[in-house]
């Protein structure tokens, strides 16, 4: 990591139990891409993907809320090994309220990351709200963080590498690399 993390931040985001992302315009750029026969292709980010996977060996849960249905984004999440996943999700308060009380999390110990309007009423509702660069201005204004980088191109990286920071882990990862 090499941004310094604000204090405020820091104290928070040490508590994180639970990172839960948006799909389109946080782990994708946004763009849905569909073929002639109307199949649907979506890109995502290998470095985001490795994040998620270090969270998850750290012990941080992972789970994904979206209001798109897409078997790509299942595809995805099973390649991840994200147990976690409800698509088709209008209401993600209630379906984040579903999955916390599965794995035993509260509000506080839950990060949130999304990009547009419905994603405010999560974003009010946990510990550590964070929209990325190019998420909507309504979002961002009730944001704790806004990621330097843009949905789909690093920001979900961003957030998993500032999570193991606070919580005290990045020297005991980086170490297997160094």
């Amino acid at each position: 990591m090499t941004k310094a993390i604000p204090e405020k931040l820091r104290a928070k985001a040490a508590q994180v139990r639970l990172l839960v992302l948006d799909v389109d315009g946080v782990m994708t750029d946004g763009r849905i891409i569909m073929d002639h026969e109307g199949r649907e292709l979506k890109a995502f980010d290998v470095r985001d993907g490795h994040g998620i996977k270090l969270l998850r060996e750290a012990g941080i849960a992972v789970a994904v809320l979206t209001g798109r249905n897409s078997p790509v984004v299942q595809k995805r999440a099973d390649d991840l090994g994200i147990t976690w996943v409800r698509q088709g999700v209008f209401d993600k308060v209630a379906a984040f309220e579903e999955i916390a009380r599965e794995i035993g999390i509260t509000d506080k110990e839950t990060c949130f990351v999304g990009d547009d309007l419905i994603d405010i009423s999560l974003l009010q509702r946990v510990g550590v709200p964070v929209v990325v660069a190019d998420a909507v201005e309504q979002a961002k204004r009730v944001a704790l963080y806004v990621t330097a980088a843009p949905g789909g191109r690093g920001a979900v990286r961003e957030v998993c590498d500032l999570l193991l920071e606070a919580g005290g882990q990045w020297e005991k990862i980086m170490g297997r690399y160094a």
